[in-house]
């Protein structure tokens, strides 16, 4: 029998969110089954599934498309499922980035001649070919091999472990201390070097729930850091669909089968008793993790700070350069563009704002061509903007 409290964050944030990760289009793998499919708990990544979409992959050649072989295969999922971790979280995490981004150069052999073509683990420009899967308890073996961890919810994108939820408890089991910041203080416990970090080294997003309420980081994020989501283009109709768009029957079933009986029932009592009311819960998994959103997020929102660390966009960050891209790639008649001001109040994060805009001119092909120049009215913030860029990876 499930601990009560345990049982209460199964009932009130943890089978809502496993629901309506079903709803956004994630395959889900009960814990047993996410066990089996790894080679041991030390180890994270899903390599069936990783293999899987390698061996669909190609490479051009002289005007031919080739399919990859089993030694470029290999390769690449020993580069992606054994990270070093000997120079730290942070690094190993950046390295994994930069191969998910850029992609990992392999070699092979065509008529006997050497070729090194670079191989794109995720599709960016078409999400929907990605596999997107996810699980709970998932339970994963410490650095030194004598305990472990076992986050509620990872989500995981061909294979690798993208997401690290925690679910708690909408009333708080320690007096005066918010659920949420339970679930904060325990993932950044999860990735200290004694723990679990090399779950963490894949992670681009981590989030705390409770039903009621969520806050969205990325790694090695700092407790003060960790945010609310406000959405501007999903609408409450939107959320409400998803929400409430029944599950089928096998999605059920997968979900609910390893659960007691009454769990199941409960949850069937619920739905069928008329819609469901939209939480900033559920505001904030739609949000982020709808895969467009989330490869958005990873590839255009991200980035990684010399100084600061890994960096994930706020939300009006993110839709500042969203309608700043469509303002720019929008003509008129007269192929003329309108100009625009983003308007920041003093500690928004205008620095870093320009920042992620570089990187969607490096990324979008549409703004490719397209020169930033920065026109400031004081040395002390032209000397910030600078260090901005330079640690932030925008000029090297």
């Amino acid at each position: 029998m499930q601990p009560i409290a345990k049982f209460h964050e199964e009932v009130s944030a943890k089978i809502p969110a496993l629901t309506l990760l079903t709803n956004l289009g994630y395959k889900f793998i009960p814990p047993e089954q996410a066990a089996q499919m790894r080679d041991s708990l030390s180890s994270v990544v899903l390599v069936d599934v990783l293999r899987e979409v390698l061996a669909q992959q190609t490479f051009e050649h002289q005007g031919q498309s080739y399919p990859l072989s089993s030694s470029a295969i290999d390769k690449i999922v020993h580069q992606l499922a054994f990270p070093p971790m000997n120079e730290g979280l942070k690094a190993a995490n950046e390295k994994l980035y930069n191969a998910f981004t850029y992609g990992v150069g392999v070699t092979e052999f065509i008529d006997g001649k050497k070729v090194s073509p670079t191989i794109q683990v995720i599709d960016w420009e078409h999400p929907e070919n990605n596999h997107y899967h996810f699980t709970e308890e998932f339970e994963v073996t410490n650095a030194h091999g004598i305990g472990k961890r076992v986050p509620d919810i990872v989500c995981f994108v061909n294979g690798l472990p993208w997401v690290v939820i925690e679910a708690k408890r909408p009333d708080s089991s320690h007096t005066g201390k918010p659920t949420v910041e339970e679930g904060v203080s325990q993932t950044i416990r999860n990735q200290k070097v004694d723990e679990i970090p090399h779950l963490f080294a894949y992670a681009q997003l981590v989030m705390s729930i409770n039903g009621h309420e969520g806050l969205y980081a990325t790694c090695g994020t700092p407790a003060k850091f960790w945010a609310k989501w406000h959405e501007e283009a999903i609408t409450e109709t939107d959320f409400a669909q998803l929400k409430n768009k029944p599950p089928t029957p096998e999605q059920i079933d997968s979900i609910f089968n390893h659960r007691p009986v009454s769990v199941k029932n409960e949850y069937l009592s619920l739905i069928a008793g008329g819609a469901l009311s939209v939480t900033d819960q559920d505001r904030l998994l739609v949000s982020l993790l709808k895969p467009e959103r989330l490869l958005e997020m990873t590839r255009l929102f991200t980035l990684f700070d010399t100084k600061v660390g890994k960096i994930a966009a706020r939300y009006q960050q993110v839709f500042g350069i969203k309608a700043l891209i469509e303002r720019v790639t929008t003509f008129d008649e007269k192929g003329a563009r309108n100009g625009g001001v983003i308007w920041h109040t003093t500690g928004s994060g205008k620095s870093f704002t320009m920042v992620f805009l570089a990187k969607a001119l490096i990324w979008l092909k549409e703004l490719a061509k397209c020169r930033v120049v920065v026109v400031t009215d004081r040395v002390d913030l032209e000397d910030q903007l600078a260090r901005t860029f330079a640690t932030g990876g925008a000029i090297r």
